[in-house]
Parts: structure tokens; sequence; C-alpha cells
């Protein structure tokens, strides 16, 4: 663990930094794989809800290598992309490339998307199915974009207010103003229902951009800021000095 300070974020928000996105990573996979363990000790069942994109790849790589029973864990994600599975923007694909191997192939993993369906139609059965699973939500790893966005909650979308509401279904249709696809997002309120939240970022520009959302503390201009303010789900960021 490095020498970085801590950053300006609120007292209740837990902190972990690292040197560098390699240490970060398999940090991580370390404490997931510990929560899950926790999690199995206690109840037949656990579920983890991750994020895509490309920077979350070397975790899950690493988590893949936990041993724990995966077989009695169910795996899903924060937000989808609406394209194909094979598609190369797809975070389902991406999952299933990177951390349904090794110890964690024995998981059961629940898409958000189905091909063909219009995100409204994908938003209405993912739903469904995400009402299925047991809650609260055992461990939800979340990510956050320059623009302060988590899951596929975005500023300047118009279902940001919604799916920021107490009342939010647990997952809406995103069409996001400067994104190439729509989305399927969990809600605040499905992510927020959850155990423990963790926060990975890396660079002095993601660590900028958390303790802006932290003092101006506005969902609707940077959305992440919904969660570092709440106090129902505990929080912590594992914050590597360089990407």
């Amino acid at each position: 663990m490095s020498v970085l300070p801590q950053l300006a974020l609120p007292e209740h928000i837990g902190q972990r930094a690292f040197e560098d996105a390699a240490a970060a990573a398999t940090a991580l996979a370390e404490r997931v794989a510990d929560a899950l363990r926790a999690a199995l000790a206690q109840r037949e069942a656990a579920t983890l809800v991750v994020s895509g994109g490309r920077s979350p790849a070397a975790f899950m790589a690493a988590l893949s290598c936990q041993s724990l029973d995966w077989s009695r864990v169910t795996v899903t994600l924060a937000d989808e992309r609406c394209v194909p599975a094979g598609h190369g923007d797809s975070n389902a694909g991406m999952v299933k490339s990177t951390l349904l191997q090794n110890e964690a192939a024995r998981a059961r993993f629940v898409a958000l998307y189905d091909d063909g369906l219009s995100p409204e139609a994908a938003a209405k059965r993912a739903a469904e199915r995400l009402d299925a699973l047991a809650r609260p939500l055992d461990v939800v790893v979340l990510g956050m974009g320059e623009d302060g966005h988590t899951a596929s909650l975005f500023p300047q979308s118009t279902a940001l207010p919604g799916l920021l509401a107490a009342d939010a279904p647990l997952a809406g249709a995103v069409r996001p103003p400067h994104a190439a696809h729509p989305r399927v997002s969990l809600s605040l309120p499905a992510l927020l229902d959850s155990r423990l939240i963790l926060l990975p970022i890396a660079g002095a520009g993601k660590a900028a951009v958390i303790e802006r959302a932290a003092k101006e503390r506005d969902p609707l201009k940077m959305p992440v800021a919904a969660v570092l303010m709440q106090r129902r789900t505990p929080v912590e960021v594992f914050h590597a000095g360089a990407a």
C-alpha cells in the first residue's frame, strides 16, 4: 500500500490507496472475495454486481482465481450497453471472458440485455430478473467516469432524475447524450440496496473528479455524488495513484 494522501471525501467513506492500478486490482479482488466468503458463511447464496468497460478487466481476472464456492454466487451487472453479447462493447461479453473463468466459471450470470430488445423493453425484463435475486445484494463494484457518472447514471441524461428517485424501478433505460449506445442501468435505489459498495478509481484525473463530486454534492451534475453522500450502504474507495 502506498503513502498517497487521503482523498478529500466524507469521513464515512472508507479509503485504500495504492501506487498503481495493478496493486489496486489485486487488493480489490481480495476484498470482494472476502466479502463473498463472509456472505456465504451466513446465507445460502451471495450476489455480486460488477461494472463493465475495460478498466475492470485486471480486477475481474484476479477475482476469477479466488477460491470460494462460486456455485452459490450470482453475478450481474450495474449497467449494460444495448448491443449483442458478441459485440466488443458488451459488458456481459467482457465479464464472461475475464471473471467467469477459472474458479469463478461455476458462478451463475444474470444478463441485463437481450439481443433485439429496445432499451425500454430490456430494462423492464432486467428489472424482473433483478427482482428475483435475494436482497440486499452482497457486493456492488462500481466505476466512475470523467464526467462523474457511475453505472449508466449519466449527467444530462433525461433518465437520470427518475433513476435517482427513491421510488425508481430496479432498472431503467438510458440514452446517454455523449455515448455510442443506449444502456440499461440499475437505479440508485437498486445499487444502494446492498451490503457493500466498492468504488475503484485510478489516476490524478479521477481523484480530482471524485473530490469535486464530494464537495459539490449535486447528483444531477455528477451522479457519483449520490453514492458518496448517502450513509445507508458502506462505501469503500480504492484509489490507484497511476492507471
